[in-house]
């Protein structure tokens, strides 16, 4: 008889108890990545705009580093695709 009192007491919170705190853990989670999301965003709005206006003091730098990166982006593609068929000669 004093095992089945042992057995049917809880000893741990209850689903209720368990789904509440996951609640609340979500939306503590949720509102932290609503700050970051923001902090970041007026960061790269900032970054945007200094960016635009260098672009807009400097066109013919801005259109020489666009070509140097688009050159080096080929460049690597082009190693990438042949590699690839070298593999399979």
């Amino acid at each position: 008889m004093a095992l089945g009192k042992k057995t049917t007491k809880k000893t741990g919170p209850s689903v209720a108890e368990v789904r509440e705190n996951i609640e609340r853990e979500v939306a503590r989670a949720r509102k932290m990545v609503e700050r970051e999301a923001a902090k970041i965003k007026k960061s790269v709005d900032a970054s945007v705009k200094q960016v635009d206006g260098y672009v807009r003091k400097n066109p013919e730098k801005a259109a020489a580093i666009a070509a140097g990166v688009a050159a080096a982006l080929g460049a690597a593609a082009a190693l990438i695709a042949s590699r690839g068929k070298k593999g399979k000669k």
